[in-house]
């Protein structure tokens, strides 16, 4: 199967080594964690800061830039 696509939890379940569990991602939000790819925090910062002022309708490249580095800042921190 090289070169399809898989959905975000579709990949954490392999990476976990998990049989497919429907509740995963609920029981890791309920948590207090998120599950986050360039395309989602891209959507999330535009929100949180672009937000109903913004000049743009969807996340732009200064946008996804900043998810971007927010990803490998999360990668990056001790756990």
């Amino acid at each position: 199967m090289e070169g399809a696509t898989v959905t975000m939890r579709e990949a954490l379940e392999r990476a976990m080594g998990r049989d497919p569990d429907g509740d995963m991602v609920q029981r890791l939000q309920e948590g207090g964690l998120a599950i986050a790819s360039e395309d989602s925090m891209s959507k999330a910062i535009h929100d949180v800061y672009c937000g109903i002022t913004a000049d743009h309708t969807h996340p732009n490249e200064k946008d996804r830039d900043q998810a971007r580095a927010l990803i490998a800042a999360l990668q990056q921190a001790p756990s």
